[in-house]
C-alpha cells in the first residue's frame, strides 16, 4: 500500500476506534455480539482484506503496515480484531501460500469483501499434536468425504467458509504428511455448528465447534490440489496469526496502561492523587518498559516478513513475549485500581479477563517455547547462527 495512503488510512482508523468502537464496547458486552452495522462499516473500510492484493479487492498492505493496523484496532476490545483476523491472517495466508490460482480467484475476493472465514485445526483431543488428529477425509470417485469435529473455532457461528485440516492417511507420516487442508463452505450438507461457547472474556468474539458428518466435497476443495501439505500450510499461516495475536496483545496492553494512568491521576488517597506514590509509579513504569519492548519486537518481526526471511522462530518469540507481557500489564493495572479493579463496573476487571486467552490461542506459551528451543538446538547442531 502506498505509504502516504497508508498514513491517511491510519488516521481514519484511529479516529474510528476512538469515536465509534470505544463507545460501542458496552453494547457489545451486553449483547455478546458486535452490532451488524459496525461489521458492515468494517467491511466498507476494507478491514477484511488488508493484506490481500488489490486484484482481489484487498488493500495490498505489507506486514509492517498490517501490524500497525492491528495494533491500532486492538486498542478497542478484542472482538473487533477477532472478527477480521481469520480472513486476513490464516485463511488468506493459507490460500496465498498453498492455494491454486482458481482457488485464489474464487475465494480471496469473497473474504476481502467481508465473507467471514474460520480456520479448523484444533479438535477435542488434539491441537498442536497433529498425530492426534481424528478428523478424516476419505477419497471417493467424485471428491472427498469429511468426518470429525473441530473445537474452539473462532467466528464459526458467523463464518461462510472454513479451512479444515483433516487426516488423509490413517498412518502418521513424516513431516505431518498425513494432514491435508480443505476449503469447506459452511452451508455444505452434513456440516453443522455447535452452540457458541461462553467464555471468561473477549465478549463479542464467538467461538464454537464445527461438526462434520459425511460432508461431501468436490476434488477442487483440496487446498492446492496436493495431499499431505495441509499441516505445513497451517503452520506457515500460524506465523501470521501469531504476529497478529502479539500485535493485539501489545495494543490492548497500551489501552490498559492508559486506563491505569487516567485512574491513578483521578483517584485520591491521603489527600493526593495515587499517581504521586512511588510504588504506583513503579508499576506504571514497568508496564511502559514492557510494552515498549513488545512494540520493538513487533516492528522487527514485521520487517523480517517484508524482507522475505523465515520468521517461524521470531514470530513465536514475539507472540510469547507480547502475550505474557500483556498478562503482567493487566495484572498491574488491576493492582493500580485497587478494590475497584475487582469490580465489573470498572474496565480493569475486563482487561484482566480479556487478556488471558492471548497466552493460549495460536499456540500456547509452552508449545511455542518448545518450538523455539527445538529450532535453536537444530540450528546449533547444524552449525547455523540463530542471529
Amino acid at each position: 500500500m502506498d505509504p502516504e495512503a497508508f498514513e491517511q488510512f491510519m488516521g481514519q482508523l484511529q479516529r474510528y476506534v476512538r469515536e465509534r468502537l470505544l463507545p460501542a464496547e458496552q453494547e457489545v458486552i451486553a449483547s455478546d455480539a458486535i452490532p451488524a452495522e459496525i461489521v458492515q462499516e468494517m467491511r466498507d473500510m476494507g478491514l477484511f482484506g488488508l493484506t490481500n492484493a488489490e486484484e482481489f479487492g484487498g488493500a495490498g498492505m505489507n506486514a509492517s503496515q498490517y501490524v500497525r493496523t492491528v495494533h491500532a484496532l486492538a486498542y478497542a476490545m478484542p472482538a473487533f480484531r477477532s472478527i477480521i483476523s481469520i480472513n486476513i491472517g490464516m485463511f488468506s495466508s493459507a490460500l496465498k501460500n498453498g492455494g491454486t490460482e482458481a482457488q485464489k480467484a474464487h475465494w480471496l475476493p469473497r473474504v476481502c469483501a467481508g465473507e467471514i472465514a474460520a480456520f479448523g485445526l484444533t479438535e477435542p483431543g488434539s491441537g498442536s499434536d497433529s498425530a492426534g488428529m481424528q478428523t478424516s477425509a476419505v477419497k471417493t470417485g467424485s471428491g472427498w468425504v469429511l468426518n470429525g469435529t473441530k473445537r474452539y473455532i473462532t467466528n464459526a457461528p458467523h463464518a461462510k467458509v472454513a479451512l479444515i485440516m483433516a487426516r488423509t492417511s490413517k498412518e502418521n507420516l513424516s513431516k505431518n504428511a498425513h494432514v491435508s487442508a480443505f476449503i469447506v463452505p459452511m452451508d455444505t450438507p452434513g456440516l453443522s455448528v455447535g452452540k457458541a461457547d461462553k467464555k471468561m472474556g473477549q465478549s463479542g468474539s464467538a467461538i464454537a465447534d464445527i461438526i462434520m458428518e459425511d460432508v461431501h466435497l468436490p476434488d477442487d476443495a483440496l487446498l492446492g490440489g496436493e495431499l499431505g501439505r495441509g499441516f505445513v500450510i497451517a503452520m506457515k499461516s500460524l506465523d501470521n496469526g501469531r504476529i497478529s495475536v502479539g500485535a493485539a496483545a501489545t495494543g490492548y496492553a497500551r489501552r490498559a496502561l492508559d486506563s491505569a494512568i487516567r485512574y491513578a491521576t483521578e483517584r485520591k488517597a491521603f489527600g493526593e492523587p495515587i499517581a504521586n506514590f512511588q510504588l504506583i509509579q513503579q508499576m506504571l513504569a514497568d508496564c511502559e518498559i514492557e510494552i515498549y519492548a513488545a512494540e520493538c519486537m513487533l516492528e522487527d518481526v514485521a520487517r523480517r516478513v517484508d524482507a522475505g526471511t523465515s520468521v517461524l522462530r521470531k514470530a513465536a518469540a514475539f507472540k510469547v513475549f507480547a502475550s505474557e507481557m500483556c498478562g503482567r500489564v493487566v495484572d498491574r493495572v488491576v493492582q493500580v485500581y485497587g478494590g475497584a479493579g475487582y469490580l465489573a463496573e470498572y474496565d480493569a476487571e475486563r482487561f484482566f479477563r480479556d487478556a488471558r486467552i492471548y497466552r493460549i490461542y495460536e499456540g500456547t506459551t509452552q508449545i511455542l517455547q518448545l518450538q523455539i528451543a527445538k529450532h535453536m538446538l537444530r540450528e546449533f547442531n547444524a552449525g547455523v547462527s540463530g542471529a
